[in-house]
């Protein structure tokens, strides 16, 4: 029997009748097509002009951005800053090196902070491993007080 898609399979009654429960997830809003999506569109616009501008302040000269340059992503809950390089061995392909990131938790509205490791391992900032809006994410990220983000 297939499982419905706000429930979770816990086992059979006596009379071999399957027994769901209702999944406990987070008030997502709803997309036409039925799926689920964490950020609406106004959101999505108001974080990407937010972090479009902290970027574009942080971003090297035009005659450096062939060799570095940055950029973000926003995916799903989640947004990451990162850094363009070409690689070594081949300089027409550019490579993105992720170093910071802030995913969106619904249901205690909190954005937590990571930053990528030598391990290539995302990992909780621990100086702030929270905080409540985009634009503080940001500030962290500028701060920069343990250098994990900018070396």
């Amino acid at each position: 029997m297939k499982t419905p898609p706000n429930f979770s399979w816990c086992g059979r009654s006596r009379r071999r009748r399957t027994i769901f429960h209702i999944r406990a997830g987070p008030p997502h809003s709803m997309t036409l097509c039925g799926r689920h999506m964490a950020l609406n569109d106004i959101e999505r616009k108001r974080i990407e002009k937010t972090v479009g501008a902290f970027v574009s302040k942080r971003r090297p000269a035009p005659h450096i951005r062939p060799k570095l340059d940055l950029g973000f992503r926003v995916k799903g809950q989640s947004i990451e800053l990162f850094e363009i390089r070409p690689q070594w061995n081949r300089p027409s392909v550019k490579r993105e090196n992720a170093y910071a990131k802030a995913t969106f938790v619904r249901t205690r509205s909190v954005w937590r902070v990571f930053w990528k490791r030598a391990d290539l391992k995302w990992h909780s900032y621990e100086p702030v491993p929270e905080v409540s809006a985009v634009e503080d994410f940001l500030a962290v990220v500028q701060k920069d007080e343990y250098a994990c983000f900018f070396g």
